[in-house]
């Protein structure tokens, strides 16, 4: 985390600018592969920028696995094979409380894809906000805007079967 006291709504926001200022207001707990673009401040909440490439969220798996899919079924395979030991390397989100837009984008799936966050297990699917859509053709972006609550989440894309990746909200 960075330790820097601002005020996020008395700045404009402006890309990479506040993003130092984001990550510190939002309580982020990031590695490296979530760049200083990749989240920011926009009016009222904070943008998270996740990319979807076949099979995975690149972000969070910080690395691209290159894989090569035509439907659905193809990503059901790879993740049967790969997704636990992938998703036990990613890097989990911890987030405050608060209103984020996570910002989706479809970069070389070839069919139509989606965002799914959700509260973790059946309780928390219950009890915590979700937001979900669908729609992104190749090359498309979409925004997803959330308030979180404290809780455990988890978050993929059924129509592109990724595994589920993890988000804890503190505070």
């Amino acid at each position: 985390m960075f330790p820097i006291p601002i005020e996020l709504k008395s700045i404009p926001a402006r890309r990479g600018f506040l993003a130092a200022a984001a990550f510190a207001a939002a309580g982020f707990s990031l590695n490296v592969f979530f760049s200083p673009d990749s989240v920011y401040a926009a009016a009222d909440a904070t943008v998270i920028e996740i990319t979807q490439t076949p099979c995975q969220f690149l972000e969070v798996e910080g690395v691209d696995h290159g894989f090569s899919t035509s439907k659905r079924a193809d990503c059901d395979k790879i993740n049967m094979e790969s997704g636990a030991e992938r998703v036990g390397k990613a890097q989990k989100l911890t987030l405050k409380p608060g209103k984020y837009i996570f910002r989706v984008s479809n970069r070389n799936v070839p069919y139509s894809v989606g965002f799914w966050l959700r509260g973790d297990g059946l309780a928390n699917r219950a009890m915590l906000p979700s937001v979900s859509g669908a729609g992104l053709a190749e090359g498309v972006t979409k925004d997803y805007e959330i308030t979180l609550k404290p809780g455990e989440y988890v978050y993929s894309c059924p129509l592109n079967p990724t595994p589920d990746y993890v988000l804890n909200v503190e505070g």
